[in-house]
């Protein structure tokens, strides 16, 4: 009788292909998915408020921009400061690899600020809708890891366990970026569930991003302990720079959660902000024939 193996010997080529000499890899692609998927979400939630195009424009263009530039930087920063300090011009290399998911966060808090300030609305607005995009996002990223054979876990005898060839690896590891993955995707179902079911977004103020950050984190800060070291100063670490860097989003994500469940309490009727914005559409009665 054959036996299924106790584990996934993991062999994949991180290049899907070469074009003029330019390598396109699974990893990039899984970034180009991220953020034209957040691109379709995004451009749903401003058709469902009656936001113009044109903010939808800047919206767009101020998150995404500020989201590459804060995860190229915050990788140097968190991760490889001396090569930076030495050379700064090493921020511009993308193709030598090093995005961080910490300073894609706070890239994307200064978009959404940009963007807060340009369209007259409150920044917990653009908090609560960047928060529908970001977990399916993350999810996408993960999965360009796995392509990579990059950031896993220490060995398991578990069967789902990955032998990462390319990465020399020789027994079985657990595949921490699908655990992330998954929790992420779970993520994406709630938050859409409190925005659609519960309108979320306009009755409690604050309760999305805050579910987001305490859901995404957690499971960050969690899966991390079967994680090996990214970088070798980790190794001497209790928690390490992804767990360190984390709790500042929980505890942000968890007062974000109470201050929404007080403020709904004391405010039970909330005017929508979105009426004030420069960037509302009003829907104007067609003319009579």
């Amino acid at each position: 009788m054959n036996l299924l193996p106790l584990f996934v010997t993991w062999d994949v080529d991180p290049g899907m292909f070469t074009i003029f000499g330019l390598e396109v890899r699974w990893y990039g692609l899984s970034w180009v998915t991220a953020l034209f998927v957040g691109i379709w979400l995004m451009n749903r939630v401003f058709r469902r408020e009656h936001l113009s195009e044109k903010g939808f424009d800047y919206f767009m263009w101020a998150v995404a921009l500020s989201m590459i530039a804060g995860s190229r930087l915050g990788h140097l920063l968190f991760y490889d400061f001396q090569n930076f300090i030495a050379d700064p011009l090493v921020f511009f290399r993308f193709r030598d690899g090093g995005l961080a998911s910490h300073g894609a966060a706070l890239g994307i808090l200064f978009g959404l600020w940009l963007f807060s300030r340009r369209a007259n609305m409150p920044y917990v607005w653009g908090l609560d809708r960047i928060s529908l995009a970001v977990p399916i996002g993350g999810a996408a990223v993960r999965l360009g890891n796995l392509m990579n054979s990059e950031i896993y876990g220490g060995p398991t005898d578990l069967s789902w366990g990955f032998v990462f060839v390319r990465d020399g690896q020789t027994v079985p590891m657990h595949p921490t970026q699908i655990y992330e993955a998954l929790a992420y995707l779970a993520l994406f179902g709630i938050v859409w569930w409190l925005y659609f079911r519960k309108d979320a977004g306009r009755k409690m103020p604050g309760l999305l991003i805050g579910v987001m950050l305490v859901w995404l984190f957690t499971a960050r800060f969690l899966i991390e302990f079967i994680k090996l070291p990214q970088e070798a100063f980790e190794e001497t670490m209790a928690l390490n720079m992804g767990q360190i860097l984390s709790l500042p989003f929980m505890l942000a994500g968890a007062a974000l959660i109470v201050w929404s469940v007080v403020y709904h309490r004391r405010h039970p009727s909330v005017a929508d902000p979105v009426l004030r914005s420069r960037f509302y559409v009003r829907n104007e009665p067609k003319p009579k024939k």
